[in-house]
């Protein structure tokens, strides 16, 4: 039997590689050499380590790509049967021509939740109790009371998505002591983890009700600018904005003068639009604003990596035995679809 041609381009332990290497596998790695074994701060950190090239003769040998690759090299891959993206976002793949229509596209859907919602979680404690405040005046050594703070006790928290970031997310919130209320775009059980469920289409009735309004959404023709000026316009004075989703999913000027004016208490934003956030751009000064580079998942957290090369064997188990793979895209909608195999 023929091995199957398996490019690689995420850092690997030498047992993660082990694993990969399968009996019916030739594997090309192009991250260098193999990690260290072991956790956390101990390892080299993943994404500084130099990347290999990725040729377009790496891209002619492949019939399967796991980690993500320049979309336009896509084009050079007459052989390509999947790829297994290392992100949950998949759009740079989406557009038409790039994959051939029977190259099936799945995705790293379960690895970020723990990661991102601790991100959340935190930046969102963090604007309730004006840490953010007190590090800037910290800053100016200026020993002064900040007033009043808040509690995820008894809020109202808008959950928009409940994929594993989402759902995750929504967990801790409920564990502290919030009321969650879940959107999604299509109709399935309430999960435990949330007291309502509704669909996007009733949006607009639910954001003057939430404390907290949470965007964990992929990105894609139908979610940018979801959080328009006049959705922005309709959140509760005072309410509290997230985003680690993608930042075109809000209108970020609305934003800033919803901030600037006072009338929302604050924001987390580990994505914005533009992203980067250029020099001198207002967004930057907002004191009720915390904003992190997009960096909430990635491989900041060991376990987000660990959790990838996971998805990674396995998948690639069932594409070796012609098994149906797990996080498979639809790609007319961008989300994964949920009759696949997980």
């Amino acid at each position: 039997m023929e091995k199957k041609h398996i490019l690689v381009t995420i850092p690997l332990s030498q047992e993660q590689r082990d694993a990969l290497e399968q009996e019916g596998t030739q594997v090309r790695f192009r991250l260098g050499e193999a990690l260290p074994s072991g956790r956390g701060g101990t390892l080299p950190f993943p994404q500084l380590l130099p990347a290999e090239p990725v040729t377009e003769e790496d891209m002619a040998w492949a019939e399967a790509i796991l980690g993500n690759v320049a979309p336009e090299l896509l084009k050079k891959a007459p052989r390509l049967e999947w790829m297994q993206t290392s992100s949950a976002g998949v759009e740079p793949y989406l557009h038409p021509g790039l994959l051939r229509p029977e190259t099936a596209l799945t995705n790293a859907t379960g690895a970020y939740g723990l990661a991102i919602s601790e991100h959340m979680l935190g930046m969102l404690l963090m604007v309730f109790k004006k840490l953010e405040l007190y590090r800037d005046a910290q800053r100016r050594e200026d020993w002064a009371s900040q007033g009043q703070v808040r509690t995820l006790l008894g809020s109202v928290v808008l959950v928009m998505g409940l994929g594993d970031i989402g759902g995750d997310f929504a967990r801790l919130c409920k564990a502290m002591g919030a009321y969650v209320i879940g959107l999604r775009r299509t109709p399935g059980p309430k999960p435990a983890f949330v007291d309502e469920l509704h669909l996007t289409g009733e949006l607009d009735s639910l954001l003057p009700r939430a404390d907290v309004v949470a965007v964990t959404l992929p990105g894609t023709p139908r979610t940018r600018g979801m959080l328009s000026r006049e959705r922005i316009a309709l959140m509760k004075e005072g309410a509290v904005l997230l985003n680690v989703g993608r930042g075109y999913v809000v209108d970020t000027e609305a934003l800033c003068d919803a901030l600037e004016s006072g009338r929302l208490g604050g924001a987390g934003l580990d994505v914005t639009d533009p992203e980067p956030l250029p020099p001198g751009h207002r967004l930057w000064q907002l004191p009720t604003a915390v904003v992190t580079p997009h960096v909430s998942g990635g491989y900041h957290l060991w376990e987000t990596h660990e959790r990838i090369a996971a998805i990674f064997a396995e998948n690639l188990r069932r594409f070796l035995h012609g098994e149906p793979l797990k996080n498979q895209v639809d790609p007319a909608s961008g989300y994964r679809r949920r009759d696949d195999s997980t």
